[in-house]
């Protein structure tokens, strides 16, 4: 009897550590109101003010227009090599949607983790995956907020 228990006991052990973290599944309005915030400043002084930011972030800005309010950019690429696995090459696309609506202007703001992975043989495989990490979204929020404060009190 004590050895079937201590079998089992091994077992649920082993097993347990074989699963993966298991991400947080958020609904579409979680992750729209971890992205987005509205100003009472005009699109005129938040739309730079993202670009900015952006900037400031480490971000090449890849496309910008105002009349859209749309921004793309693109952090610099990190490479690694994994042996047997190929060269990893990572990097975060980020965009920016600036509208305004009523007295407001809404910013939403968007980052996705892309990676290619380059194996032998000229086979390629790419993996994109948003970053739902809300700690992200609230420094770049705060960042914005003090680059409009900067732009509005002079």
């Amino acid at each position: 009897m004590k050895k079937s228990i201590s079998i089992f006991a091994c077992s649920f052990i082993l097993l347990g550590g074989c699963t993966g973290s298991v991400r947080p599944v958020m609904v579409p309005l979680e992750i729209q109101s971890m992205q987005a915030r509205e100003y009472s400043a005009g699109k005129d002084v938040v739309f730079p003010a993202v670009i900015s930011v952006f900037q400031d972030m480490g971000y090449n800005i890849k496309s910008a227009d105002i009349a859209s309010g749309f921004i793309n950019a693109e952090s610099p690429a990190e490479t690694k090599t994994v042996l047997f696995s190929g060269r990893h090459v990572g990097k975060t696309v980020a965009t920016g949607f600036i509208e305004k609506i009523g007295p407001v202007t809404r910013v939403r703001l968007n980052f996705v983790f892309t990676e290619h992975v380059y194996m032998g043989m000229g086979s390629e495989k790419q993996k994109d995956e948003p970053v739902l990490d809300s700690q992200i979204y609230t420094n770049a929020f705060e960042r914005i907020e003090n680059a409009i404060f900067m732009r509005t009190s002079k």
